[in-house]
C-alpha cells in the first residue's frame, strides 16, 4: 500500500488558492449579462496581448482551433507543406488536416526533444509554406534558428506554445520570431480555464482581422456573414484566464524550482535520463519528463510509480505517425528517419508537476523512483 498518494493535476488547489479572485470575475461576468464576445472576453484579450508584448491577441475555442483558424487566415490550404515534430500532440497535425494542408513530420534534437533545425531544412520543398515548431514540455525550440531557416526560404513560422506559456528562449520572447502564436487554455495547461478555451497573438493586423471573422460565422458585423466558424473564447473562461493570468509568473517560478529538486534528487539514478534545459533559456516545466535509458524498461517503471502512489503519465507514448491508421486519408509525408521522436516516446515518462504540489510529494515521488529494482 503507497503511503501517500501523489496526484498529477493540482487543478482544485490551485482554485481554492485563489477563490476570491476567480469568483469575483465570474460574478462580474454573470451580472454583465454578456456571455459571449462581451466585455470580459475584450478585457483579457487587451491582458493577454500586453502580456504577451503582441499588438493582437484573439480568444477562440481551443487551441486546436488556434492552430488551423492562424493556417486558413494566413491562407495556406490544399497543396502546401507545413512542417513539424512528429513528437507532438495530435492536434497539431490535425489542425493542418483541417486547414486542408499537407502534415510533414520531422524528427526532433535528441537532447530538448523539441523539434531539429537540421531536420526542417531537410524536409524543405517547393510545395513548403510554413515551420509550425512546438515548445515541447515548456521549453522554447530554438525560434533563432528557425527564423533563419524561415526568412532564407520565404516561409511563415506558427508557434505551437500549448505547453510552454512563460517560456522564453536565451535572446528572444516567444512571438518576437513568429507570424503568430497559438496557445490552448485547457485545463491541464500551466495557464488553464476550467473547461476548454485557447488565443491567438501576433503583431500582423491582417491575421488579426480575418481570425476574428472565421471565428465568429465569418462575420464582423450584425446580419454580415460568409464562409466561417463558431469559436469564440466565451467570458466566463475568459473570466477564470485573467483571473489567473496575474499569477502566471509566480506560477512558472515555482515548476522551475520543482523541477530542480527533482533534477538534484533524482541525478543518481542510472536507470533515466533527466530533462536537458538549453542554457539561458526559460523552461516552464508544463510536464517533467524523464526517459529510460532502456524503451524496455518504461512500462514497467510507469506500472512501479502508479502502483505506489504516484501518477505519472506518458506524453506521448505513440507518436503520430505511428498510430493506428495513420494518416487517415489525409496528406502527410515523413521526412528522413525519425530516430529521436520514436525513443521519446518509447521511453518517456511524466512525473507529477504543478505550481501547488507540497515538499512532502516531491521527496516521495524522488524517493519512491530512486527505490526502484530492474
Amino acid at each position: 500500500m503507497a503511503e501517500i498518494k501523489v496526484p498529477f493535476y493540482g487543478h482544485v488547489r490551485q482554485y481554492l488558492n485563489i477563490k476570491s479572485e476567480i469568483d469575483a470575475k465570474m460574478q462580474e461576468v454573470l451580472m454583465s449579462g454578456q456571455y459571449v464576445q462581451g466585455p470580459m472576453l475584450k478585457k483579457f484579450e487587451a491582458e493577454l496581448a500586453a502580456y504577451a508584448g503582441s499588438k493582437y491577441a484573439i480568444g477562440v475555442g481551443n487551441g486546436t482551433d488556434a492552430l488551423w483558424l492562424t493556417f486558413m487566415a494566413l491562407g495556406l490550404g490544399p497543396g502546401d507543406e507545413l512542417i513539424t515534430n512528429a513528437n507532438t500532440f495530435f492536434a497539431t497535425a490535425e489542425a493542418m488536416w483541417i486547414a486542408g494542408c499537407t502534415a510533414v513530420l520531422v524528427d526532433c534534437d535528441e537532447n530538448t526533444r523539441c523539434i531539429s533545425p537540421d531536420a526542417i531544412r531537410k524536409a524543405i520543398t517547393k510545395r513548403t509554406k510554413a515551420i509550425v515548431p512546438v515548445h515541447l514540455y515548456g521549453q522554447c525550440a530554438p525560434m533563432d534558428e528557425i527564423r533563419k531557416i524561415a526568412d532564407e526560404y520565404g516561409l511563415f513560422v506558427v508557434e505551437d506554445n500549448a505547453q510552454a506559456i512563460d517560456a522564453a528562449g536565451d535572446t528572444f520572447k516567444i512571438g518576437e520570431l513568429s507570424d503568430a502564436v497559438c496557445t490552448s487554455f485547457i485545463t491541464q495547461k500551466n495557464l488553464g480555464t476550467f473547461g476548454d478555451g485557447g488565443a491567438i497573438w501576433t503583431n500582423h493586423q491582417y491575421i488579426n482581422d480575418r481570425v476574428r471573422k472565421l471565428r465568429n460565422h465569418g462575420s464582423s458585423q450584425r446580419d454580415h456573414h460568409s464562409f466561417g466558424f463558431n469559436s469564440r473564447l466565451d467570458d466566463l473562461h475568459a473570466g477564470i484566464l485573467s483571473a489567473k493570468l496575474k499569477h502566471i509568473t509566480e506560477w512558472s517560478n515555482m515548476r522551475i524550482a520543482i523541477a530542480k529538486k527533482y533534477d538534484e534528487g533524482l541525478k543518481d539514478c542510472d536507470f533515466i535520463t533527466l530533462p536537458y534545459r538549453r542554457p539561458g533559456y526559460r523552461h516552464v516545466y508544463h510536464l517533467y519528463v524523464i526517459e529510460t535509458k532502456d524503451a524496455a524498461d518504461r512500462d514497467r517503471l510507469l506500472k512501479y510509480l502508479i502502483d505506489n502512489g504516484v501518477d505519472a503519465k506518458t506524453h506521448y507514448s505513440i507518436p503520430i505517425h505511428k498510430q493506428e491508421g495513420f494518416p487517415w486519408g489525409k496528406d502527410a509525408r515523413l521526412s528522413g528517419p525519425l530516430t529521436n521522436a520514436e525513443k521519446n516516446a518509447a521511453s518517456c515518462i511524466s512525473l507529477p508537476m504543478f505550481p501547488e504540489l507540497t515538499d512532502e510529494e516531491i521527496k516521495y515521488t524522488i524517493d519512491v523512483l530512486k527505490a526502484w529494482k530492474k
